[in-house]
């Protein structure tokens, strides 16, 4: 599951690791700390390094923490899998001029599929890994199905994240003079003033619903978006059952 970006990392067993071994798991993340990631100052890691203290545990749920990991200590490969991914940013960070030069030994297809899912192994544990932290990242709702996660991770990207979404959002929503003697209040509180607060608060409750069936809108639309799809399962090949 991890063998690539362990090979990437220079790892001395990237096809024989077990984060399921205690003592090889603790072993690999002294490593990782102490050789890739480098987030505590050497004096800070001795907790870390004393992989036989009871409290172990405790000290790597503290570590996951700091580095700010969306996962819990205990989703161990999910945690490994970020992990070794942040070892990676950071070892080409380090070395930058070294990577960028380097050639692919084989040139790829430049043409892009019509759908970029088909060409994805759905199956792959790594496939998986990065699905579901990126749902978490984006709170998305778990499905059996990576390939629905990952539409959904698409279409609030697409609705919600991108630089037009961001730009409307953050655009100041201009209000329209509105004369309170046009509108009808449709009963009478005997008193003037709270008729005009009755008809502001009317028209705030309307401006609430019209949002609201906007906000029903969209939500009808992504999820059409991925049932009426009939490249959603591949398996398949068609729509429906």
């Amino acid at each position: 599951m991890f063998r690539r970006k362990l090979t990437a990392l220079d790892y001395h067993n990237p096809s024989g690791f077990n984060c399921k071994d205690e003592t090889e798991f603790r072993n690999f993340i002294v490593w990782l700390e102490d050789q890739k990631i480098r987030h505590y100052r050497i004096e800070d890691r001795g907790n870390l390094r004393n992989i036989h203290s009871a409290e172990w545990p405790k000290f790597f749920e503290k570590y996951v923490q700091d580095v700010k990991c969306p996962f819990q200590a205990q989703d161990r490969q999910e945690t490994v899998d970020w992990l070794l991914g942040l070892a990676v940013r950071l070892e080409y960070g380090d070395n930058v001029e070294r990577y960028r030069n380097c050639k692919p030994d084989i040139v790829k297809n430049q043409d892009k599929a019509a759908d970029p899912l088909i060409n994805l192994d759905s199956n792959s544990p790594d496939f998986k890994a990065g699905v579901m932290a990126l749902a978490n990242l984006l709170q998305i709702q778990r499905h059996d199905d990576y390939l629905v996660m990952l539409k959904a991770v698409r279409i609030l990207i697409q609705e919600r994240l991108s630089s037009e979404a961001i730009a409307k959002a953050s655009a100041a929503k201009e209000g329209l003079p509105v004369s309170l003697d046009k509108h009808i209040l449709g009963f009478d509180t005997g008193d003037a003033t709270l008729n005009e607060a009755a008809k502001i608060l009317r028209l705030l409750h309307i401006e609430e619903l019209r949002d609201l069936q906007t906000r029903i809108n969209e939500a009808i639309v992504a999820v059409q978006a991925i049932i009426a799809d009939p490249k959603t399962d591949h398996r398949l090949g068609k729509v429906g059952r």
